[in-house]
């Protein structure tokens, strides 16, 4: 495995320890499949950190543990490396662990890894389960503070949150389709990729209670539980669509919404307007096409900066009034598509 780093660089990074480093490199016997995998992670990223080898600041070395679909994991990465020169007056050396699934036992398993290892901070996107919350609260007592991003989990140790107000999301969503649904008569169709995401659950519940006082008519069709992955959530809105003829609206709040379109199309259903969250490549394709009318956007670069000055914070390398607040809830249409956004994609 060829690479131009120390072995204890790499041994940081990857959170092993330098023999199994070595046995890595040299391609001797003994090594887990996953371990291998880590250590070839690790070079990646100290390669992709190599960028950045000329700023001068205290070293923190951060986990990043992510659940999420690969095309948000995928913009929550290059959110993070965008900002990783500005931000001052550290140098932050990011560690990686972004996966589509996760069981509560791998991210239990993941966050004590990191207990043992030591790590500066934890930027951590998980579900809000009690076990979760006891591995953050064995965090804090190590001393290593945790920033939730995107979701939160606001009974656990965590020292801040970092992400959209998803209950103003979740209004401005039941605005939106009030809006322009009028007095209309029908089904809208919601989805979640996993209830237990308190982001999405925060959306849900301030959607709900906003149409049920702006848009009392309407009723509403679940499919819940595709994780934002296509195969899983285009079975599940089939199933969930089955005898409603009268599909107004989609309120997608867990993505994958590729999926959303193909199982509507394949029953002969063309709600008047469809709303998701996020401008990944999909969905900024979606939207120019005109398959989705609205995207319920926020900054990722600014939450990303507000998580890791939350961690300076901690550190004391940073005053509270320094830190970025996060980003607020922006309507995009196929209109108003952010240049640097669209310009991502065109390459």
């Amino acid at each position: 495995m060829a690479h131009r780093f120390l072995l204890k660089e790499i041994a940081l990074q990857a959170g092993v320890g330098i023999a199994t480093v070595d046995r890595v490199i040299n391609e001797r016997g003994n090594v887990r499949v996953q371990t291998r995998m880590r250590v070839a992670q690790a070079i990646k990223e100290l390669e992709e950190q190599e960028r950045f080898s000329g700023a001068k600041g205290r070293k923190l070395i951060v986990d990043v543990i992510v659940e999420a679909p690969r095309r948000f994991a995928d913009e929550i990465r290059d959110a993070l490396e965008a900002e990783l020169p500005t931000l001052q007056p550290a140098v932050f050396r990011p560690r990686l662990l972004l996966q589509e699934t996760m069981s509560t036992q791998d991210v239990v398993a993941a966050l004590r890894a990191v207990a043992q290892r030591g790590s500066h901070g934890v930027l951590l996107k998980a579900r809000d389960v009690p076990e979760v919350a006891d591995a953050i609260g064995e965090l804090k007592r190590s001393g290593i503070p945790v920033v939730t991003i995107f979701t939160d989990l606001p009974h656990s140790g965590r020292i801040a949150y970092a992400g959209l107000d998803n209950r103003v999301a979740g209004a401005t969503a039941a605005w939106l389709l009030g809006r322009w649904l009028g007095d209309k008569r029908g089904k809208v169709l919601i989805t979640l990729s996993d209830e237990r995401f308190r982001g999405e659950e925060e959306r849900e519940i301030s959607f709900r209670r906003a149409l049920r006082s702006r848009s009392p008519q309407l009723a509403l069709i679940d499919a819940n539980g595709g994780h934002g992955l296509d195969a899983p959530t285009e079975k599940l809105v089939g199933k969930a669509l089955g005898a409603h003829a009268d599909i107004l609206a989609v309120y997608s709040m867990g993505g994958g919404n590729r999926a959303i379109l193909r199982a509507l199309e394949a029953q002969g259903k063309a709600p008047k307007c469809f709303i998701g969250h996020d401008l990944d490549r999909d969905n900024v394709e979606l939207l120019r096409t005109g398959k989705i009318d609205a995207i319920l956007y926020h900054d990722l670069r600014q939450d990303m900066r507000a998580a890791c000055q939350h961690v300076m914070r901690f550190h004391k390398l940073l005053p509270e009034a320094a830190v970025t607040p996060s980003s607020s809830v922006v309507v995009v249409t196929p209109e108003n598509i952010p240049e640097h956004v669209a310009a991502r994609f065109r390459r």
